[in-house]
């Protein structure tokens, strides 16, 4: 029997995920939007910018505003995200990526550097939490 406080939001535009989990959850009441991490993976799964912080993050943001529109959310709702990073000295070079897309009231977040992450090519992975207006 399915819940009908969540639901399961259909993403376009992205890789199939492989494994147990939907790249965006809708759950009511209160509307939130969680979105599973997620690497710079374009269309066919694979990682883009292999060895470039910035290009990582740039496409990992991107795939962020896509699973956020198939929720009927955008970046301005986001709350909370959390970032998972190989090195954080890279965290300028993430945050100026960051800040072209959170331009007004940043969410709560968290940086962590991790030794590996799914890909061994990723250098970034990002979790979100959005609420719907």
């Amino acid at each position: 029997m399915s819940n009908p406080a969540k639901q399961i939001a259909p993403v376009k535009g992205m890789a199939k995920p492989q494994g147990v989990w939907s790249v965006a959850v809708v759950a009511t009441p209160g509307k939130f939007v969680f979105v599973s991490g997620l690497l710079a993976k374009d269309e066919t799964g694979q990682i883009v910018g292999v060895g470039d912080i910035t290009a990582q993050t740039e496409k990992v943001m991107q795939n962020l505003v896509q699973a956020l529109d198939s929720a009927g959310a955008n970046i301005d709702d986001v709350v909370r995200v959390d970032v998972y990073c190989r090195d954080i000295s890279k965290f300028s070079e993430i945050h100026a990526v960051r800040a072209r897309y959170f331009k007004k009231d940043p969410p709560a977040s968290t940086m962590v550097e991790v030794s590996r992450l799914t890909s061994d090519v990723a250098l970034i992975e990002v979790t979100a939490i959005a609420v719907l207006p």
